[in-house]
């Protein structure tokens, strides 16, 4: 039982991340790259919101970069992390030292004519990772995980009429993942349309991300035979749909559903994930001539739902490509000390200034209020685990247009 927990602990980075990253917002990812979108609750498929989030959400709306447009950031990310293991003999705590992390982000689009625009992005989208080394308690395993997951993309999109424009990108991903006996990494292949509609005042947005699968070579020996085995994970698809209105001059307010199928994605599924419905709302404000003020909120309900098991089931539970197969409990102890995936509610604020003609400053906040997940074993001596997870960022991005 132990060396079956050790294993599931050590791979609950088998799901999502950025570079020693605890991104988990929805689900493992990011709820927006730049700090336009992550400043007004991670929309961008409905309205048009920068040359960033166009690549990444919906290509469709690349059509409205200028000549050529340069952005690049990155986000301070902060999150706290706890887990407590409760015995008979009372109840251990323990906080995450995974606690500080950057995470980069990079577009450039060029305009060639009244019809196309090209663009090119980096960033890093996804991602997960704890740490309890040094815990002081045997209960944690000294686990300590770290996943890495990042999309490069070139893009294009296609003004058809003056209200209507096609987009689409090409996915070339990365990946690396260590769980303690070896760094791997891995490339991947996937891409993303859109489809963007606007008005004077209203706007409409459609945009499908594919699924993309990893492999992740001699990453883990989970059965003690000495050979380490291979690790499959796929990013799941993703379906979204938004839409945008200026009701008064100088207000722009946006309002964005995604669909990710983490139940149908390996790796995740064999984790008990759930699909999730993210809900995303924004507004914009134009202060002043220089001053745009933003704010948003993003909801989506945890893809882990607590677990309670009732006795020491079966192992029926395979991993791929793990040789061991595992029961309900020990996969709910992965998630709860590995991977709690498990913030809900986020609000965000943030602001853009335009220093000059071609050259301005953004910036975000986001809050994640915390989360929790619980696992039980009612019918055994087996500790009962709870992790706890919230969430603080800070986003600053420089954008030229020329």
């Amino acid at each position: 039982m132990r060396r079956k927990l050790l294993t599931l602990i050590a791979v609950a980075v088998v799901v999502g991340g950025m570079s020693q990253t605890a991104l988990a917002t929805n689900g493992d990812d990011m709820i927006g790259v730049s700090p336009v979108s992550r400043a007004m609750g991670g929309i961008g498929v409905g309205m048009s919101m920068c040359a960033t989030d166009a690549l990444y959400r919906n290509p469709a709306w690349m059509s409205k970069s200028k000549n050529f447009e340069v952005s690049f950031g990155s986000t301070l990310f902060l999150p706290d992390v706890k887990a407590s293991a409760t015995t008979p003999l009372g109840t251990t705590e323990v906080t995450s030292k995974a606690d500080t992390f950057v995470i980069p982000e990079f577009s450039i689009t060029q305009r060639i004519n009244d019809k196309v625009v090209l663009g090119v992005g980096a960033f890093g989208v996804s991602g997960m990772g704890t740490d309890y080394r040094n815990s002081g308690s045997p209960l944690f395993q000294d686990m300590n995980t770290n996943f890495s997951f990042m999309r490069m993309m070139p893009a294009v999109s296609y003004k058809i009429n003056d209200n209507l424009s096609l987009g689409a990108a090409f996915h070339l991903t990365w990946g690396s993942l260590d769980m303690g006996q070896g760094y791997s990494q891995d490339f991947g292949i996937g891409g993303n349309i859109g489809l963007a509609y606007e008005t004077e005042m209203l706007s409409f947005g459609f945009s499908y991300m594919s699924p993309v699968s990893m492999t992740y070579k001699r990453v883990y020996d989970s059965n003690g035979d000495g050979v380490y085995e291979d690790m499959k994970l796929e990013q799941p698809q993703e379906v979204a749909a938004g839409v945008g209105v200026k009701p008064v001059d100088g207000l722009k307010l946006g309002f964005d559903v995604r669909w990710i199928n983490w139940a149908g994605a390996d790796g995740y599924k064999q984790f008990g994930w759930n699909n999730q419905v993210v809900y995303a709302v924004g507004a914009q404000y134009q202060a002043t001539e220089a001053l745009t003020l933003r704010a948003g909120f993003n909801y989506a309900k945890s893809p882990l739902d607590d677990v309670s098991a009732a006795s020491n089931a079966a192992p029926t539970i395979t991993v791929p490509d793990l040789a061991a197969s595992f029961n309900e409990y020990q996969i709910g102890v992965m998630n709860a000390l590995g991977f709690p995936a498990i913030t809900e509610t986020h609000i965000t604020l943030g602001a853009g200034y335009k220093v000059n003609e071609h050259f301005t400053v953004n910036v975000a906040y986001v809050h994640a209020f915390e989360g929790d997940f619980k696992v039980t074993d009612t019918a055994n001596a087996w500790p009962t685990y709870e992790a706890k997870n919230a969430q603080n960022s800070i986003s600053m991005g420089l954008h030229w247009n020329f």
